[in-house]
């Protein structure tokens, strides 16, 4: 996703490398992906049902943020 459009970043870390981040982000399994630091995906799906997932969370964030406007 990150390589289709400018507006997604996506970076991978070697969490035993950064102890930090496991307390960060409370990891338990990897793969761990966060949506802008509110939202956690954890485990490996098919592409489809993760890119389903990433837009749902994407579309409940815009649409809580245009109700508060």
């Amino acid at each position: 996703m990150a390589i289709e459009s400018e507006w997604i970043r996506a970076d991978m870390v070697e969490v035993s490398e950064f102890p930090y981040l496991i307390a960060k982000y409370q990891v338990m399994g990897v793969p761990l992906t966060v949506v802008n630091e509110t939202t956690f995906i954890e485990g490996a799906r098919p592409e489809p049902v993760f890119v389903d997932e990433v837009l749902s969370v994407l579309t409940s964030s815009s649409e809580s943020t245009a109700g508060e406007q």
